[in-house]
């Protein structure tokens, strides 16, 4: 009879009281102690001599704190368990032969202090947030590590242990599907495992390596044509919005305005007080953070207006950021939006919302499509819309976004 599996999910994880022992299922439990602490655990049954007669003693192994050792890293390391125990190991003693020799720095690890190492030299802080949620490093709002499905197979391993067989079961799920995507995930892991190996915590050849390694285990990358961003289409986007309000939290305040402004993720998640007049209700995004380079005032619709006005509640800066992230003057990461859409189970974009902004524009509107471009902060095009861009529009936009506001509801 096949296991049941995954009978929890993290929110009863995090409600749940009752002491005891509660099934996750194939032998993981969350154990919840009478004061109240929870911790993982996996229980099975094991005799030293598997030709004696019996069943073997029930044995417990603990996997961790449910406060350090979220749901996901729990069921990764059940699945270690089990093949242990389906290779005839006991995985007790694996777990005390690891622990007596030289703590060797996970993958995650490494890959989190090679980022910090480079992150300064990357022009682009897009670059940071892009090799996190790769290389399943990124963090959401809760410090926990976001499920982001590239690395996840990897971030817990120690990075001495990392193999061909393990570089190869993190891309092949996503080298024909996601082809440009894993071509860079691959590259990334080969920086990281050169950065271990530096610093003398690996020695050998680079697992990831390309030519004379996985070129011979994976079919040659085809140049891809740069796709589009998933767009979720305009007619349903009132619908999804009417959803995303009834989520708490600094995501959903700062994926609804970037929707109603139809702004850029990173313009968004970098904007701060100084930047916006609640009077006149506009936002100035500073040429420093344009994608063009040119300074973008942005005519906010009322509710755009109310999101901020329900967030200075507190007292701000001009300086402070007004989507804040959990660190202390970081703002939300691009992942962090991204993964608020995953839990939703959208499959758009962040980006996406412009072209559903755009199409609405365009499909269910009589505004000039130099009007629509110029709300988008596109590169100028032919003459006329140069001359938008040197007025910028701001009244006949504020028109345009006060009746996308409208739509949005």
């Amino acid at each position: 009879m096949a296991l049941k599996l995954n009978r929890l999910n993290a929110r009863q994880v995090a409600t749940i009281t009752k002491p005891g022992r509660h099934a996750d299922g194939g032998g993981l439990y969350l154990v919840v102690e009478p004061s109240g602490s929870k911790r993982w655990a996996f229980l099975f049954r094991w005799k030293a001599d598997p030709s004696q007669p019996g069943t073997g003693k029930l044995r417990e192994m603990g996997l961790g704190s449910a406060v350090g050792v979220s749901l996901a890293a729990a069921r990764e390391a059940a699945v270690r368990v089990r093949e242990a125990l389906a290779q005839g190991r006991d995985p007790i003693a694996d777990k005390r032969a690891a622990e007596s020799r030289i703590k060797v720095p996970t993958f995650g690890e490494v890959a989190e202090a090679h980022i910090a190492a480079m992150a300064p030299a990357w022009r682009n802080p897009k670059h940071v947030d892009q090799w996190r949620m790769t290389l399943s490093v990124e963090r959401g709002e809760d410090g926990t590590y976001l499920d982001t499905g590239y690395c996840q197979t990897l971030r817990l391993r120690p990075v001495d242990l990392i193999s061909a067989e393990d570089v190869l079961a993190a891309l092949t799920p996503i080298w024909n599907t996601k082809n440009e995507t894993a071509s860079r995930v691959r590259g990334r892991i080969e920086a990281v495992l050169d950065a271990a190996k530096a610093k003398g915590l690996r020695s050998g050849e680079n697992p990831a390596r390309w030519k004379g390694l996985l070129s011979l285990a994976l079919p040659k990358r085809q140049k891809l044509q740069r796709g589009h961003h998933a767009a979720m289409p305009y007619s349903v986007v009132p619908a999804f919005v009417k959803r995303l309000r009834l989520v708490r939290g600094m995501s959903a305040f700062a994926l609804e305005f970037a929707i109603l402004t139809a702004a850029r993720s990173g313009e968004v998640r970098g904007a701060r007080w100084g930047e916006v007049d609640l009077k006149a209700k506009v936002w100035t995004v500073p040429a420093a953070r344009m994608k063009a380079g040119r300074e973008h005032r942005v005519p906010m619709c009322p509710r755009a207006v109310e999101i901020l006005e329900t967030l200075a509640q507190v007292k701000q800066e001009p300086d402070d950021l007004i989507f804040p992230g959990q660190r202390k003057g970081a703002p939300l990461s691009d992942m962090s939006l991204t993964a608020l859409l995953r839990r939703l189970k959208v499959e758009a974009t962040v980006h996406g919302f412009r072209s559903s902004f755009r199409d609405w524009a365009g499909d269910a509107t009589a505004f000039p499509r130099e009007v629509a471009e110029a709300a988008l902060a596109h590169a100028i095009g032919d003459a006329t819309e140069a001359a938008y861009r040197r007025s910028d529009a701001l009244e006949k936009r504020r028109q345009m976004m006060d009746a996308w506001g409208a739509f949005v509801g």
